[in-house]
């Protein structure tokens, strides 16, 4: 973008290096906030900057300031070649490849590093920390490329690209996402003093911005797929025994498996389809006495309805552990070395992202998991082996049609592709840099990981979604679902007819996965006053 646009009437959220949350970086990364310093950050950043300048007048070793950088930290820089230390840093360090990140996740690595230089104890120039708040601003996002980071020493390759744009050089992305030289955007080109590139890039906020957005998407994927849960549960007509709050907060009280309890009972509350355990029972009795048992009226059913909430309560809890883990991130000093006051210099090792990579890894299988769950159910509304009255594949003429014999392959092939990308990353280290860097973390290949998995679980519950509102079609008892059921039914219907033909269906499946990475299903179900947990 070389003509930026200040977007007025945003609101404004100021970065403080301590208190930066997840919805945070969602909101400023996709464009509903401005963002900015208060007064105290500010003289925080330039009271820092004049101690760290004191000592390297002194001629204090310092890594990074008046030292070459990795292995070549023994050769001697003389400050007068301050700028050329930085500048050739960032332009050896302009090696990633690859297509480059999304506006939205190059942002977000944008307000992650400002976040953390916002601290002070990076000891870099106020003005150089606000530039990226000018970048964010005005709208210009640097054309980051996916491939280059080892998540240790920092995320140095991506944030290279990002930070080489502040002296006006690489690319930014144009406004039809195609890169256009950084040279053409209307603000001048900063010029870097001593260790202001080395704070820009050597740290973990490439990793930790990615994470934000995938954690954020992941937990409405969450939301969502206990609402098709619900939905598949009713077109089964399973028991919502399982969901008793007693069984739960009793008995086994973790955390997301008591809120996912929660909401499969708000979701079900009013169901004429979703048997109650005493109206089975009933039904059970009913039929000894006329000498029917065995008849089809079963108390429990299998695991991917009636363990609903211990899976997806496993799945709650691990994003909620991943989220800590990475606000905890975002809010820190990643890089090398850090400047406390005074005398006081820490060289250490705190651009690694061991801790994002393992949370990245943590959520890939969880969402696998999510996925596999949806697959389960999909498959059981498909087989007429399980899916009980309901016609073979869900379809009105079985033979003559095929109904969603087809829609269930890429749900099984997503499944399969899950498990195979969900091998951890964090443990994938290859040592580079003279061996300098001998244990890394690819903590940045984790969070790609992470959001081509939770992708790949968008379509895999948007095909339950169609097959669960074909199925209560079928079935022609739609009036009977509950609330939240009915409500959800008719806003896919409102998109997405019945399939009453065997027609093209690529088309629809997309449609209804983009719904769910909207998080639209959510919006029908809040407006009945039914809040998710």
């Amino acid at each position: 973008m070389n003509s930026p646009k200040e977007r007025v009437g945003a609101e404004t959220r100021l970065l403080d290096g301590e208190t930066l949350a997840i919805a945070d970086v969602v909101a400023i990364s996709r464009g509903a906030s401005q963002v900015g310093f208060d007064a105290a950050v500010l003289s925080r950043m330039a009271a820092n900057r004049a101690g760290l300048e004191a000592l390297a007048e002194r001629g204090v070793p310092i890594y990074g300031v008046n030292t070459g950088f990795g292995e070549m930290v023994e050769n001697w820089v003389e400050l007068k070649d301050a700028r050329a230390l930085q500048e050739n840093l960032l332009r050896s360090h302009c090696a990633g490849v690859g297509e480059s990140f999304a506006r939205d996740e190059a942002r977000a690595m944008m307000v992650a590093r400002a976040n953390s230089l916002a601290r002070g104890y990076s000891a870099i120039r106020p003005e150089v920390v606000g530039r990226l708040l000018d970048f964010l601003n005005l709208g210009i996002t640097p054309a980051i490329p996916q491939v280059g980071s080892l998540g240790a020493s920092g995320d140095l390759a991506p944030l290279a690209a990002m930070a080489i744009t502040l002296i006006g050089e690489g690319y930014v992305l144009g406004d039809d996402g195609t890169r256009v030289p950084a040279r053409d955007i209307a603000l001048p080109p900063l010029a870097l003093s001593y260790k202001e590139a080395l704070s820009l890039i050597n740290g973990t906020s490439a990793m930790s911005g990615l994470a934000c957005l995938v954690l954020a998407d992941f937990r409405a994927e969450i939301a969502q797929a206990e609402i098709i849960a619900a939905l598949a549960l009713e077109a089964l007509a399973a028991s919502t025994g399982a969901f008793a709050a007693v069984g739960h907060e009793r008995a086994k009280p973790h955390p997301g498996q008591v809120a996912s309890a929660a909401n499969m009972r708000r979701l079900t509350a009013g169901s004429g389809l979703a048997a109650s355990h005493e109206s089975l029972a009933g039904a059970m009795r009913s039929q000894a006495a006329d000498g029917k048992a065995g008849t089809g009226v079963f108390m429990q059913k299998a695991y991917s309805l009636r363990c609903i909430p211990q899976v997806i309560g496993a799945v709650r809890d691990t994003a909620q552990f991943c989220t800590t883990v990475v606000e905890r991130e975002l809010n820190s000093s990643n890089d090398n070395p850090l400047y406390f006051g005074g005398e006081e210099l820490f060289h250490g090792g705190n651009f690694h992202g061991q801790h994002v990579a393992f949370a990245m890894d943590y959520l890939a299988i969880a969402a696998t998991q999510l996925g596999v769950m949806s697959e389960r159910r999909l498959n059981r509304l498909l087989s007429p082996h399980l899916n009980g009255a309901l016609p073979a594949f869900l379809t009105r003429d079985p033979g003559p049609r095929c109904g969603f014999a087809g829609a269930q392959y890429p749900a099984t092939a997503l499944v399969a592709e899950n498990r195979t990308l969900c091998g951890a990353a964090s443990i994938q280290s290859v040592p580079a840099n003279g061996d300098n860097q001998d244990v890394v973390s690819m903590g940045l290949i984790g969070a790609r990981t992470a959001k081509r998995i939770v992708s790949n679980t968008s379509y895999i519950l948007a095909i339950e979604l169609l097959a669960a509102c074909q199925a209560l079609d079928l079935a022609g008892r739609t009036g009977d679902l509950s609330p939240a059921g009915r409500a959800v039914h008719a806003f896919v219907r409102s998109s997405i007819p019945a399939l009453d033909e065997d027609r093209y269906m690529t088309d629809e499946i997309e449609l209804a996965a983009a719904l769910i990475r909207k998080g639209a299903l959510i919006a029908p179900v809040e407006e009945l006053g039914i809040t998710l947990q």
